[in-house]
């Protein structure tokens, strides 16, 4: 238990039986945004009425801001204090990122794999509302990949392609997942095609699946994705056997 003054009044840092002082603190305030249902966009009390609120010395209190900030829950700027944000997505992505810099070949199989749950899995959901409109901004998206050189540039196209697609399921849940892998997804779609073209492969994967999609054809939907997805790991197979 530490004590502290903060403008003459003596206040009594307890910790919580599961955590610290700091821990305790963030609970509170955590508490104090869902029962004062404050949304994003509104304020938090000061930090000298948390204080006072929470019996916690102002370094508490600080710290306990700067955790709920890196969790993306929060925003302080000076003069202004806290504000209550959103921001919990781009810390996921942010994290993910630094968490997969290298691709291993079982971490390749995983992630498609993955990505096979998720698109070619859902085709029953997809074909039931899929429209006019999903075929031509899927063929629109796809024609991209035309005009472009670099590598990189045409793996953001290949994504928003899959993106795309995955929209037509209207969840939100699996939008916010996949963006969250797109790291990772774009590692893979760079290891996996670095010998072979995106205007040429790539391109006609695409086409093919937006053929199966615009002849209601389940069965070849699921055969041409799931080629699609599967491709690049022959060629990053090789890869790994020549640098071996």
């Amino acid at each position: 238990m530490a004590a502290s003054t903060a403008k003459g009044a003596l206040t009594v840092d307890v910790a919580s039986p599961d955590g610290s002082a700091v821990d305790h603190v963030v609970h509170q305030i955590r508490e104090l945004i869902a029962q004062a249902g404050l949304k994003v966009g509104d304020s938090l009390p000061a930090e000298r009425e948390l204080c006072a609120q929470f019996n916690a010395s102002r370094n508490t209190v600080r710290e306990a801001m700067r955790i709920l900030k890196a969790y993306g829950l929060v925003e302080v700027r000076p003069k202004v204090g806290a504000t209550i944000t959103d921001n919990r997505m781009s810390r996921a992505i942010e994290l993910f990122s630094f968490a997969t810099m290298e691709v291993s070949r079982k971490t390749f199989s995983d992630v498609q794999a993955f990505r096979d749950l998720l698109e070619v899995g859902s085709v029953e959901r997809i074909f039931d509302r899929l429209c006019e409109r999903d075929i031509e901004e899927l063929h629109a998206i796809n024609a991209d990949l035309a005009g472009i050189h670099d590598l990189e540039e045409a793996s953001e196209v290949d994504f928003a392609f899959h993106v795309r697609l995955i929209s037509i399921l209207d969840n939100t849940a699996i939008l916010d997942v996949y963006k969250v892998m797109k790291p990772i997804i774009l590692r893979i779609m760079l290891k996996g095609k670095t010998r072979r073209t995106f205007k040429t492969e790539t391109f006609s994967e695409h086409e093919g699946v937006i053929e199966a999609l615009a002849n209601r054809d389940r069965l070849s939907f699921q055969y041409r994705l799931r080629t699609h997805l599967m491709t690049g790991f022959k060629y990053f197979n090789e890869e790994m056997e020549a640098s071996a």
